[in-house]
């Protein structure tokens, strides 16, 4: 007897552009690209994560790609003082500050270096969170971010499918504009938005889901199923954290197996190998730091640097 229902490898769409240690990789959308980020940073991959900080709809997405793309100059009229701080209601509160000039600098510095990167980024990485999303009533439009502002600012609605496609497709063209040869890869969060209710979060999904396939059928365009795999597959609250939406750290590595089988070339595994036999020397810590045999191990994990530095270029 079969306990499991596994997602087959042969089941998930094949990209054209495999993953290698030439490849630079952006990741922008939802916290699930975080943890993805955090794989890719741990092997030593060429990557940036989340520019304007985590982003959950696909209007959030699709507006912070317009701005870098058309080198948008943020000034302090796009900003909004709630709580003693200066907000962009376009990012993450990891931008906000109690001096604008410093949220302003912050912004413009971001857009301008992620822009250069988005010309050679050979693939990029779309999270999509939740569909439900926030129209700011005062500056009528729908906002990344409420900042905890009072919730009688916004109205909140639920994109239909075919303004999720729209969103998806001109982000996707956007980024062609710059870079035609970009492989794109769109995933669909597993993480559960449950503060939006169980029923809303399902109908939500879906919305995503069906958006996402009416796009993602095209050579530069895949969908990675990391919500089938946490959800159809692991299917198990073991796979969770302790409050019952996010993946542990178990399913992510699990996921994260499944995206390296499918999306990375297999021919630089032993390279990845080796960076992880160095990450972990890096951590260990020693009993006797002026000890012979530490020494010898230092200057050992520093010839191993030293040799992927000269062969493939990764830096530690």
């Amino acid at each position: 007897m079969q306990f499991r229902t596994a997602i087959k490898i042969n089941e998930i769409q094949k990209p054209t552009k495999l993953i290698d240690y030439q490849s630079k990789i952006g990741l922008i959308g939802s916290c699930f690209v975080e943890n993805i980020g955090q794989k890719l940073s741990y092997y030593k991959f060429d990557n940036f994560v989340n520019p304007y900080g985590i982003l959950f709809n696909p209007k959030a997405i699709e507006k912070a790609l317009e701005d870098i793309i058309q080198e948008k100059k943020y000034t302090q009229a796009d900003l909004v003082f709630e709580n003693e701080r200066w907000h962009s209601l376009h990012h993450h509160s990891d931008f906000s500050n109690k001096d604008s000039s410093i949220v302003l600098n912050k912004i413009n510095t971001t857009i301008s270096k992620t822009k250069d990167y988005l010309k050679n980024t050979s693939h990029l990485i779309i999270t999509l969170g939740t569909a439900w999303v926030y129209h700011h009533i005062e500056t009528d439009q729908l906002v990344a971010n409420c900042h905890k502002i009072s919730q009688k600012s916004f109205i909140k609605r639920l994109l239909s499918v075919s303004e999720i496609t729209d969103s998806l497709e001109n982000s996707i063209q956007l980024i062609q504009k710059i870079n035609p040869s970009i492989q794109i890869v769109i995933t669909l969060s597993p993480v559960r938005h449950l503060k939006d209710g169980m029923l809303a979060n399902s109908q939500s999904k879906a919305h995503l889901l069906t958006a996402i396939h009416k796009v993602s059928d095209s050579s530069n365009t895949c969908y990675f199923p990391s919500y089938e795999i946490q959800l159809d597959d692991l299917r198990d609250y073991r796979f969770y954290t302790s409050d019952m939406l996010h993946p542990n750290e178990t399913a992510i590595d699990y996921i994260w197996n499944i995206f390296k089988e499918v999306w990375i070339d297999s021919s630089i595994f032993p390279i990845m190998n080796e960076v992880a036999q160095i990450q972990k020397g890096l951590l260990h810590k020693a009993f006797d730091p002026d000890s012979k045999q530490h020494k010898l191990f230092q200057n050992n994990l520093k010839q191993q640097k030293k040799s992927l530095l000269e062969t493939y270029q990764i830096k530690f």
